[in-house]
């Protein structure tokens, strides 16, 4: 090797810096709204901002979030749901109002940098059944065609977000890796029709899925330490599942033709709560790890470079479904109410922290708790509990969550008063019959994880902004007298 000037190395190292801080501070977030007391969209723009996130995905194209993301310059991924794959799918004329209304407007009025329109999320989940087989391809080619009819098609692209369940591997191994054989031809029609359009695979990696779904599966594998036992395939070492995973839809593509198709990752992340594996430091030890890995622009094997990726999620969501696991609602790097969850350097900030909501306003300092004189056998306990988790959010509850050592009354406090926050402090919500109470003490327990949370004024959009507005809720009692 030829001798290297201190002017030499200082250009390689400036040319290193800047490759780190391009690729990180290129990291995306997914921004979901599945949750009862969202915060105002202007206070979630400037998390973004505050936070350094250059690119944001949604699941929908809200009015006032894309309104609220112009003139930022935040590239935008804005969503098609999967119930509204049938009315695009099936009608040119749909697919051109929806672009009109959901694209243009908020282009050329509002200033927004969309840059993808995501058709669907996850629509060939084998859980689906099939539900949207035939309508996703429709509606994917009806849209790019409004996209081309409405002049966008050079700034804005289409894209299909896919579970990683759409490929499998033949061998177990990346090097195996094709289309799910079910889905194989309509797989190889979009692929094909991504291709011709210039637009890129979207994928969504999980590897807390793959612990969560099989006991045996090695914990170490999961993260970016370095610490577990490599997978060889054909001499290529694997030391964590995600390089594993994305390789193996490279080897899909590669292996049907299409080894050049772009690849984005538009899910990845670790929940915090909901189960005894999603809690703050893995999550943390996941997500940090995960940017440490990308920040070098090293892909994977397969696919070397920098890696296009979207953490999942900004917030919590208290209302998303929780028929894949409790954790679903955990997914946030920040808690419902904006707060940072854990220490998190993504290379976009000055402090190297996450940076938390500012200017959140909460309803009053009271909670509703079980009554301490009322007996755990009362018969009006067990369906009071029932009735609160069924219509609020007790997945912090239970085995191995951050809230898994209360004792009884505090499981029964706590329900009772997930139910009372949700429904914004109304007094009804705290009519268990009998066996309830307000109180001004926070009953958190003073060591642990577990907080009894106030919730946050609501906001109902542009109508107004934050607001003590009643539900108009029925009485908990008469609910209960039709019920029991």
């Amino acid at each position: 090797m030829g001798w290297v000037t201190v002017a030499d190395r200082v250009y390689i190292g400036l040319v290193c810096l800047f490759m780190m801080l391009w690729s990180v501070s290129g990291i995306g977030v997914n921004w979901g709204t599945q949750a009862s007391h969202p915060l105002p969209p202007d206070t979630m723009v400037r998390l973004l901002r505050d936070n350094g996130f250059q690119r944001v995905k949604l699941f929908d194209a809200d009015y006032d979030t894309l309104k609220t993301l112009g003139k930022t310059g935040i590239e935008v991924m804005v969503g098609i749901p999967n119930d509204m794959l049938a009315i695009v799918g099936g009608s040119m004329k749909a697919a051109e109002k929806w672009v009109a209304k959901n694209v243009t407007q908020h282009i050329t009025s509002n200033n927004v940098n969309i840059r993808y329109v995501a058709v669907g999320n996850e629509p060939f989940l084998e859980t689906y059944n099939g539900s949207y087989l035939g309508i996703t391809f429709p509606a994917l080619r009806n849209i790019q065609s409004a996209l081309v009819k409405a002049g966008h098609n050079n700034q804005v692209k289409v894209t299909v977000p896919l579970n990683a369940d759409v490929y499998e591997s033949t061998n177990g191994s990346p090097s195996g890796g094709d289309f799910r054989a079910d889905i194989h031809d309509i797989m190889l029609t979009i692929v094909n029709f991504l291709s011709l359009s210039a637009a890129p695979f979207t994928v969504n990696i999980y590897p807390f899925i793959s612990l969560y779904s099989d006991p045996n599966f090695p914990v170490e594998y999961a993260f970016f330490d370095g610490n577990a036992s490599p997978v060889s395939d054909g001499g290529t070492l694997y030391y964590n599942m995600f390089d594993a995973n994305l390789d193996t839809l490279a080897h899909a593509l590669q292996k049907n033709g299409f080894a050049d198709l772009p690849i984005i990752v538009g899910e990845i992340g670790w929940p915090t709560d909901g189960d005894r594996n999603a809690n703050t430091e893995y999550a943390r030890r996941f997500n940090q790890g995960f940017m440490s890995h990308i920040s070098g622009g090293r892909g994977t094997p397969m696919r070397p470079g920098p890696i296009d990726a979207y953490l999942f999620s900004l917030m919590d969501e208290d209302s998303k479904s929780i028929a894949p696991g409790n954790f679903e609602r955990h997914w946030g790097i920040f808690t419902f109410d904006g707060q940072a969850k854990y220490p998190l350097n993504l290379g976009t900030t000055n402090s190297g922290a996450l940076i938390s909501a500012k200017g959140v306003q909460y309803l009053e300092r009271k909670w509703c708790v079980m009554k301490p004189s009322v007996r755990l056998d009362d018969p009006q306990v067990e369906p009071s509990v029932s009735f609160a988790c069924g219509s609020a959010d007790c997945t912090c509850l239970g085995y191995g969550t951050s809230c898994g050592n209360l004792d009884a009354w505090g499981n029964i406090s706590y329900a009772f008063n997930n139910y009372f926050q949700k429904n914004n402090q109304h007094e009804d919500a705290c009519k268990f019959p009998n066996v309830s109470m307000i109180t001004k003490a926070d009953p958190s327990p003073r060591d642990g994880n577990c907080k009894f949370n106030i919730m946050i004024q609501p906001y109902y959009g542009s109508a107004g902004w934050y607001a003590q507005k009643p539900l108009g809720l029925t009485s908990v009692l008469l609910i209960f007298s039709l019920v029991l």
